[in-house]
């Protein structure tokens, strides 16, 4: 199920204490497991989903809507793991 067509999906975040060092540095290790280009947009801001130092100057608090968006060969399926972290409220 390759694809090199660019992926754009809204999700908000869910877990108690919105993107902390934690779920960025569960976000980042999922995202790093992928070819794809994934990048995270909050606010007008833009960092890349493989970088926690990027994800945590987002202040992704609970509620907060960012948006996914992942190119290259592999995007479906990196937008499929870490729509499943995110849905998961990152385990918490």
């Amino acid at each position: 199920m390759s694809s090199s067509k660019p992926i754009t999906k809204e999700f908000t975040i869910g877990n108690e204490y919105g993107m902390h060092a934690r779920p960025a540095a569960l976000f980042v290790k999922c995202a790093n497991q992928f070819e794809a280009e994934i990048l995270v947009l909050k606010d007008g801001i833009e960092v890349s989903g493989k970088s926690i130092m990027g994800l945590l100057t987002l202040e992704g608090h609970q509620g907060s809507v960012i948006t996914l968006h992942i190119e290259g060969p592999d995007a479906e399926e990196a937008m499929c793991e870490l729509e499943k972290l995110i849905e998961s409220k990152f385990g918490e």
